[in-house]
């Protein structure tokens, strides 16, 4: 049988969804008593090669699920050229270079990418700008009518990327978030025309993220899930990719190789997306914090001597190996994620690489902030949190390595 060059398939039931589906937000045997199905996209093309365009979503926009899904429903090149003008107009490929104040400061070839001024000040845009093409695409051709309201669980980076990206295409959305949010924050979401959802923990909430429930309850109710958690929809974990092919690009046009990219872990996408596109032969090392370290815990189970479970096993078991952590805190508040809910994906690339996760204390996030600030980069504790795991982490790097770490999250 010839298998489909491009479509979707769950990394823990197998099913699969063909590319054309305008829709593919979950799997199809995920339900609200089983959410842990996450799909992924299966490509079986060569590898288009980048366009010259200063806009990451055109330069490789061949290369994503999105293009292929509405170009298999009868858009051509020009038509998701113009889509990804109306939504991103803005995006840019961001530096990526040596920094020599962290070689000299750490005694380490450390190399940065910034993503500090880029849409909304973070990477979170990536993930999202593919799921609203899905959508616009969907919408030009005609397979959605009305426009059902956005719904997405955050109160930082990922809800400000959101709430600017629906501002755009004036697309309306709600915003779950903690009863602790800051205001000022919410005082942004308010000028972008979000709709604010304040959530307290109920009496009757299962474990887990309060706001993560209520925006469950919404994408039950019609919804579309704008989120960048995979489980919830599949197309973050498309555009998200965008960021590691930038860094793979201009490494190899520097001519230099990267051993080793230690990268911020909340729900985990981000990290599955960069591993993704720099290959098994860049070692991940997923970093959290003290105060939330869910994914750290998972991998001691996982990886036990002489009790090391298969992928398929830690699929099959993943409801009972990532526990909600409780009382998460640091001030890297936006990694804090009680779940790493794209976990499997993190522990996969781990695996493939060679790498491990990181657990930096809270002194190292603090010093982290301190350190990027003074080398030139206007990152927040969150944003700087992939340098936190390298000063806590420096073991993981032998002498001589290349090591690249991630500036995504803009200081306000």
């Amino acid at each position: 049988m010839t298998r489909p060059a491009v479509g979707w398939r769950c990394v823990v039931c197998g099913t699969t969804v063909g590319i054309a589906e305008p829709f593919p937000w979950r799997c199809p045997r995920s339900t609200p008593a089983d959410r842990r199905h996450v799909l992924r996209v299966v490509d079986h093309r060569p590898p288009a090669p980048p366009v010259d365009d200063p806009d990451p979503f055109v330069r490789y926009g061949p290369r994503l699920a999105w293009w292929a899904s509405a170009t298999a429903n009868g858009l051509d090149h020009d038509d998701c050229t113009a889509l990804t003008r109306a939504v991103v107009p803005d995006a840019t490929v961001t530096p990526f270079g040596r920094s020599d104040l962290l070689t000299d400061e750490l005694g380490l070839d450390v190399w940065v990418k910034d993503e500090t001024d880029n849409v909304a000040g973070s990477h979170k845009f990536r993930h999202l700008t593919t799921i609203l093409l899905q959508l616009l695409a969907a919408e030009q051709l005609g397979r959605l009518v009305d426009r059902p309201p956005l719904a997405i669980a955050s109160c930082g980076n990922a809800a400000l990327a959101a709430a600017t990206l629906a501002a755009r295409v004036d697309w309306p959305i709600d915003v779950y978030v903690p009863e602790w949010m800051d205001d000022a924050f919410g005082v942004r979401l308010d000028e972008l025309q979000a709709r604010v959802h304040r959530c307290p923990r109920r009496s009757d909430d299962p474990p887990g993220d309060p706001a993560v429930h209520r925006f469950r309850a919404a994408v039950a109710a019609g919804a579309v899930p704008f989120s960048v958690q995979g489980p919830e929809n599949a197309l973050c974990l498309d555009g998200g990719r965008t960021l590691g092919w930038e860094i793979a690009d201009a490494a190899s046009d520097a001519g230099v190789g990267l051993d080793a990219v230690f990268v911020q872990v909340g729900g985990g996408a981000f990290a599955t997306c960069v591993a993704d596109a720099l290959g098994a032969g860049v070692r991940l090392h997923a970093v959290q914090t003290e105060g939330c370290a869910p994914l750290a815990r998972t991998w001691e189970l996982v990886q036990a001597p002489g009790r090391e479970l298969s992928g398929q096993e830690i699929a099959e078991r993943w409801h009972e190996l990532m526990a909600p952590w409780p009382d998460p805190t640091s001030a890297a508040d936006g990694i804090l994620d009680d779940e790493t809910y794209d976990g499997l994906g993190v522990i996969a690339a781990m695996r493939r690489s060679g790498g491990e996760p990181v657990v930096a204390a809270e002194e190292d996030v603090l010093a982290a902030h301190d350190l990027a600030h003074r080398a030139g980069f206007r990152a927040s504790h969150t944003g700087a949190a992939g340098l936190a795991g390298l000063l806590a982490g420096r073991r993981h790097v032998a002498g001589g390595e290349r090591v690249a770490v991630i500036m995504s999250g803009v200081a306000r």
